[in-house]
Order: structure tokens, then sequence, then C-alpha cells
């Protein structure tokens, strides 16, 4: 198929060339300039014409052939229209195909233009103003081929920038929805896996009641039963915060529905309700970005969440102190730690995740004598484009 292809592509330029040659020797034995056209006229009229059968394989080479074979013939004042289209042709196709092309076409023009001028001016009379017109000619041709070729430079140019911030969009478009999933994905585990963890460590304890050989204690069991009963209400509320903000509802600012520093004593609460000894320091740590309230808070429910879940820890220390224009959180237990130096799953990536999400930082490593330690830095000035929950 390729080979059909340039097979065909030659035929066609060999068919025009001597089409071209064709009408130029008609026109050039027809109406004959100074001189009588004669034969070596007509040598000079075909070696002009035979570049443009390689004109496309080779457009520098060709042009060159062609402007070297008609200086000669303009030069011994044949006439001087019959060679225009295969100047004019040339002209273009190097426009097209060829290198540097404003520079060779404007010295072509240049060679062609002077050595037409000139042999008018020789010859006087009326042919200075035919030659002129011929000079006029080539020069235009030269003119249109280069901002034809601009045009199309910018049109390649707009569709290339076109093309390119298309695909930027795309980019863009595929990247938030893949942030958008993460955080769904980090708020629903944040959310989901503390409600659940304190709802089984309270199920628990008022199954231990029922089960156990000591008379029953209705007020204990009533009281655990009403912790799991608070805890869900509180989570209803929190999902229902939640969605609202992904949704993009009316219902409220991101400042209203999601949880805050002041929701970190509920938090506190509802871990002691687990069996823990847990003590809040720093509770009332001033006013807050609505980002870093919302950050502190998830990375504190995650982490007492952990202790619930895997610590085995009694004891509990939440501390939350300001330091060089910054929200530190630390929370600490006592427990055995985890077997591996960091525990498993994804909440300690989603504590990281948080703390980055503002700007901040987070480290999570076992303390000094037991436990385990979770200490973040949020910076207090969090840029404008950071997303809430």
């Amino acid at each position: 198929m390729v080979m059909a292809c340039r097979g065909d592509g030659r035929t066609r330029d060999v068919l025009l060339a001597m089409l071209l040659a064709g009408g130029a020797g008609f026109a050039a034995g027809m109406w004959p300039g100074v001189r009588q056209f004669d034969v070596f006229g007509a040598v000079l009229l075909v070696g002009v014409h035979v570049p443009l059968v390689v004109l496309r394989r080779w457009p520098g080479a060709a042009l060159t052939a062609l402007v070297v074979a008609a200086l000669p013939y303009h030069l011994m004042q044949y006439q001087h229209h019959a060679l225009v289209p295969a100047e004019v042709v040339a002209l273009f196709g190097y426009a097209v195909l060829g290198r540097r092309v404003r520079i060779v076409l404007t010295v072509v023009g240049a060679l062609l233009g002077t050595c037409v001028v000139g042999m008018a001016m020789r010859a006087g009379g009326s042919s200075v103003r035919e030659q002129i017109a011929v000079v006029e000619a080539v020069v235009a041709i030269a003119i249109a081929v280069q901002v034809w070729r601009s045009h199309r430079a910018r049109v390649a140019a707009i569709t290339e920038r076109a093309e390119r911030a298309e695909r930027t969009r795309e980019e863009e478009a595929r990247r938030r929805v893949a942030e958008e999933r993460l955080r769904i994905a980090r708020d629903l585990h944040d959310l989901l896996a503390h409600s659940i963890t304190v709802i089984g460590v309270q199920a628990g304890a008022a199954a231990h009641l029922l089960r156990g050989e000591r008379p029953l204690d209705r007020d204990e069991l009533s009281d655990a039963l009403t912790s799991i009963a608070a805890t869900c209400r509180e989570a209803r509320t929190e999902l229902r915060g939640t969605l609202q903000v992904l949704r993009s509802t009316d219902v409220g600012s991101p400042a209203e529905t999601l949880p805050g520093l002041d929701g970190i004593a509920d938090l506190v609460r509802a871990a002691r309700t687990a069996g823990l000894v847990v003590t809040l320091d720093g509770e009332d740590a001033g006013p807050l970005p609505p980002e870093v309230g919302v950050a502190a808070y998830r990375i504190v429910q995650e982490a007492l969440t952990n202790v619930v879940k895997h610590a085995g820890a009694s004891r509990v220390a939440v501390g939350l102190t300001r330091a060089d224009g910054a929200l530190v959180v630390r929370v600490a237990d006592d427990g055995r730690g985890p077997s591996g130096g960091t525990p498993e799953g994804f909440g300690v990536l989603g504590m990281i995740e948080r703390a980055r999400s503002v700007g901040g930082t987070l480290d999570a490593a076992p303390g000094d004598g037991a436990g385990f330690v979770v200490t973040a830095v949020l910076p207090l000035s969090v840029p404008s484009a950071r997303t809430l929950g």
C-alpha cells in the first residue's frame, strides 16, 4: 500500500512537470521575448522543470537546481513569463516542505527579481514594464506563500494549545475526582471506625453485666445502653453533616456542620465509657481556622479509636497546645503499643493525610517507656485552597 502511494505520487509529479514544461515551451515559442526561443533555450526550459519531479522528496535540492537553470534562461533574455508557473510551484512546494523557508525564499526571490529587472533595463523600451510585472508576480507569490505558511503555523499552534488545555482539564478533573474519593473514604473511615469501635466496647460491657455472676445492676446496665444510644446519635449527626458537605448542599456551612476542637471533649467522654482513664489538657486552645479544627478533631478521634481497639491501655493523655504559630495535638497511651512499631491498617495513614491537608506534619511512634504517642503539628495559617473534611 505504501509503495503504491509513493508510486502514484511520483507519477503525479512527473505528469505535472511535463504539463508545465509543455505549456512553458508553447508560450516561449508563440510569444518570444527579447531573444528568439531556440534549442539552447528549450534545454534550459526543460532543465528548469526537471527538478519539479523530486521537489516532494528533496525540496531544498530541487529549488536550488531550478534556480541554477532559471538564472541563465532569464539572463539570455528568453521569454520570462514562461517560467513563472514552474517558479511559483517550486517556491510554494519549498514553503510547504522545506527548512529555513523565510531566508531561502527571500534569497531566491531577490536573485530572480534582480536578474529579471537587470535584463529588462538592458533591453529597454516596453520590455521594462513587462519584466517588472514578472518580478511583481514572483514577489507576490513569495509573499503569499509566507502569509499562508505563517497562517498554517499559527493555526497549528492554536490547535496544539487547545489540545494541551483540554488534556490539562481532563487531568485536573481526574485529579480532583481522586482527591474527592480519598477525602470521602477518609471521612467515612474516621467517623464509622470510631463510632463502631466505641459502640462495640460499650455493647461488650453491657453483655458482660448480663452474663456476670454478681447480681445485675440495672443502673449500670442502663448507663451502658444509654452510652450506646448517645454514641449512635452523635455518629448519625456527624454523618449527616459530612454528607451535607460531600453533596455541597446549602444546609449550613462546612464550619457549622463539621466537628472541630469543641467536639474533642465528646470524644474523650466516649473513650471513658469504653473503660479508659482519659485526661484532656488545653481544651480551650482559642479560635482556630475551621480546617485546623476539623483536622485536630479527626486526628484525636482516630488516635483514640486505635487505643480502644489495639493498645490494651488503661490511661490516655490528650494534649492541645499552641507553639510557634501552630497547634500541637498529642495523644499518648500506656498500652503495649503495636507489635511492629507502627499500627497496621489505614489509621495512621489517614491521620498523616489529615495533617498534610492543612500543611502540617504527624509523627506516630512508640513512647519512651511504654505505649504509643501520636504528635501532630498543624499550622494555624492554612492556604485557602485547602478542603474541609
